[in-house]
């Protein structure tokens, strides 16, 4: 029988952006969490993030390449690596650098994403000890989007807090633009305007889905929308506007990113979506074009 190959003392590993397709807020829990339906899908905009094995006691650094992401111990990505090493035995620790590429509370899911990343590459150094379901229990814990990226599918359905999935077949491969203005969105703030816009709402269920309806981008297209968008269009006019320009640009599919503060849109070709770029150009945005994913996200890779 071989001995067991030894774990890579360095990983390299892409944190991918999302975007929820649709999303709907649903019942408010007791404890104030939301129950919410969405479909998530992801691009190639990604962070990357370098993962390195130290000696113990060394726990956990954090370097970033990129705008300040507030404290270290709150960090995502942080403490996904602690909860693995705590679930190995701490038997070393690991140094993070991450390449912040993914703009910041602009709703596309960078810090779940890096936390996700974070989780599979910890455990790759620990030589797989988590088994995956645990590791999936990890996520849910991290945060409703971390569920999505830790899973690897490129589309999948998912409600509940966001962590009860159900994995798709994707949808072919597009071009896509992220329009993000000069304001960022807290997701605690704009959970907090739907609630000040629906006091007295009765409970919402799901809406009707069949597989059809998530086969293509034009059926995606429409689809119910983001409920985030009027409560974030009225306390920021500035993203409605940007929001009506790009939807003037004849996408097949815009919405707000998640709880808001970036737009994005998909299209036909990449001569729509250069076109779109280019008018969106002249205005008080930053502009990153960008495609759809089709396939996994890929796994850690050891570096020398």
């Amino acid at each position: 029988m071989s001995a067991p190959s030894t774990p890579p003392d360095r990983l390299r590993v892409a944190a991918h952006a999302k975007l929820n397709l649709f999303l709907r807020v649903l019942a408010r829990e007791r404890d104030g969490y939301h129950q919410i339906e969405t479909a998530f899908t992801l691009l190639e905009l990604a962070d990357e993030i370098l993962v390195t094995r130290a000696p113990p006691p060394a726990g956990v650094t954090l370097m970033i390449d990129g705008p300040d992401l507030g404290p270290e111990a709150e960090n995502l990505a942080v403490r996904a690596a602690r909860a693995v090493l705590a679930a190995t035995g701490e038997r070393f620790g690991v140094a993070i650098a991450l390449a912040k590429r993914i703009p910041v509370r602009a709703g596309l899911g960078g810090g779940s994403s890096d936390a996700a990343a974070v989780l599979h590459a910890v455990n790759a150094l620990a030589h797989h000890a988590v088994p995956r379901h645990e590791l999936l229990h990890f996520a849910t814990r991290l945060g409703a989007d971390v569920a999505f990226f830790a899973s690897g599918a490129p589309l999948a359905l998912a409600w509940g807090r966001g962590e009860r999935m159900y994995r798709l077949a994707p949808l072919p491969t597009a071009p896509a633009l992220v329009a993000v203005p000069s304001v960022a969105v807290a997701t605690p703030d704009a959970y907090r305007w739907w609630d000040e816009m629906h006091p007295a709402t009765a409970a919402r269920g799901p809406v009707l889905l069949d597989a059809a309806a998530l086969a293509s981008w034009g059926s995606i297209g429409r689809l119910g929308g983001n409920d985030f968008e009027a409560p974030v269009f009225g306390k920021h006019p500035e993203l409605r506007a940007v929001f009506e320009r790009i939807a003037r640009t004849s996408p097949l599919w815009v919405r707000l990113c998640g709880s808001g503060g970036a737009v994005a849109a998909v299209y036909r070709n990449e001569r729509d979506r250069e076109d779109a770029a280019r008018a969106l150009g002249r205005t008080d945005v930053t502009v990153i074009t960008t495609t759809t994913r089709a396939v996994a996200a890929p796994g850690p890779e050891p570096q020398d």
